[in-house]
C-alpha cells in the first residue's frame, strides 16, 4: 500500500465533505430575509407629541399612545386611525393578555393597569412595599400562565408633584396572575427599559438603556429570573421579536440580531428617536414602530409571535 499517495487523497476527501457541509448548512438570516431592503418604512401619521407603546390585538389591530397628551389610538388593519382612550392615565409600554384586556403601563399615578375592551381601567398594582414604583414603563406578558414582567425606572415627569422616587433603584418586577403585589426579579441593571420574552416561554429579554447594554434571562416556573447574560452591548426602548427568534431593538432607528446576538439588519427611521415597535396587521407581518411625533410601517418577509 502506498501512504504517499493515501495522504494527499485522504487531506481531498475531507475537503471535499467540508466544502459539502458548508453548503448543507442554512446560511444565517440577513436583511433580504426579514424584508425588502430596496423598501423603506412608510410613514403614516406625525399628529403626534410622543409615540409610545405599541400593542397588537388577536385581529391585529394596534393600540399605541400619544403619552405626552395622555391618549391611545388604534391603527386597524385596514388603515384606520382612531382616538381609543382619552385620560390614558399617561400610558407608556402596554401588551395585550390572553384575554384581549391591554394591559398598561400608567405612569401618571406609578401604576400597572388592565384596561377592557369596553375601556374599564383595573389597576393591577401600585406600589411596592407601600413605597410607589418610580414609573412602570414597558411591559410583556406570558399569555400561556397571566404572569406579567415590567421594567420600572425613574424618568422624572413634569406632571409629577414628587421630585424624587420613592423605591430605592430601578427594578425589573413579576405579577403573577391574580396576585396582589409584584416581586421584584431583577434590581441589578442601571436603568431598565425595554422588555420581551420569546413564545415558548424559556427566556426573557430586557434592556439597561443607561448602561446601554441588553440581556437575556432564562425564566424558572415561579416567574423568577436567572442565568443573567448580556446578550448584546446595546439598551433600547421598547424591543419585540419575530417567529425566527430575531430580537428588535429601538433607539437610533430599528436594529436586528439573530438569537446569538449578532447584528443581521438595521432598519432605518428619519425621526430623531425610535421609541417601540411591535409586529402588526392580519397577518402579523407588518411591523408597526413608534418614533418620536410619528408612526411607521414596514412589510416584512417574517412575522411576530404571540
Amino acid at each position: 500500500m502506498n501512504f504517499k499517495n493515501l495522504i494527499p487523497i485522504s487531506a481531498l476527501a475531507l475537503f471535499i465533505i467540508a466544502q459539502a457541509a458548508t453548503h448543507c448548512t442554512a446560511q444565517p438570516a440577513s436583511a433580504n430575509t426579514l424584508y425588502d431592503t430596496t423598501t423603506k418604512a412608510q410613514l403614516i401619521s406625525n399628529q403626534f407629541s410622543f409615540t409610545e407603546g405599541p400593542a397588537t390585538d388577536k385581529k391585529g389591530n394596534v393600540f399605541f399612545t400619544d403619552q405626552p397628551n395622555n391618549k391611545i389610538w388604534e391603527y386597524n388593519t385596514d388603515g384606520k386611525l382612531t382616538l381609543f382612550m382619552d385620560s390614558a392615565g399617561r400610558s407608556n409600554g402596554m401588551y395585550f393578555d390572553k384575554k384581549g384586556n391591554l394591559i398598561s403601563c400608567a405612569d401618571e399615578n406609578d401604576q400597572l393597569w388592565s384596561i377592557a375592551p369596553n375601556k374599564k381601567v383595573t389597576v393591577l398594582a401600585k406600589s411596592y412595599g407601600g413605597k410607589l414604583f418610580n414609573g412602570p414603563n414597558d411591559v410583556w406578558v406570558d399569555r400561556s400562565t397571566g404572569g406579567i414582567y415590567f421594567t420600572d425606572p425613574y424618568y422624572q415627569r413634569d406632571y409629577w408633584t414628587r421630585k424624587q422616587p420613592d423605591l430605592d433603584g430601578m427594578k425589573v418586577y413579576y405579577l403573577p396572575k391574580d396576585a396582589q403585589e409584584a416581586i421584584v426579579v431583577n434590581d441589578k441593571l442601571k436603568k431598565p427599559n425595554g422588555i420581551t420574552g420569546t413564545p415558548d416561554g424559556k427566556y426573557l429579554y430586557a434592556a439597561d438603556i443607561e448602561g446601554n447594554k441588553t440581556y437575556r434571562f432564562t425564566r424558572q416556573a415561579d416567574g423568577k429570573l436567572t442565568d443573567q447574560q448580556v446578550f448584546v452591548n446595546q439598551g433600547s426602548d421598547g424591543m419585540t421579536i419575530d417567529e425566527q427568534n430575531n430580537i428588535y431593538l429601538c433607539g437610533k432607528g430599528v436594529t436586528v440580531y439573530n438569537s446569538a446576538g449578532i447584528q443581521i439588519a438595521h432598519i432605518d427611521i428619519p425621526e430623531p428617536w425610535t421609541a417601540n415597535i411591535c409586529f402588526a396587521g392580519k397577518n402579523k407581518d407588518v411591523l408597526f414602530v413608534t418614533a418620536s411625533k410619528a408612526i411607521y410601517t414596514l412589510k416584512m418577509k417574517v412575522k411576530g409571535v404571540e
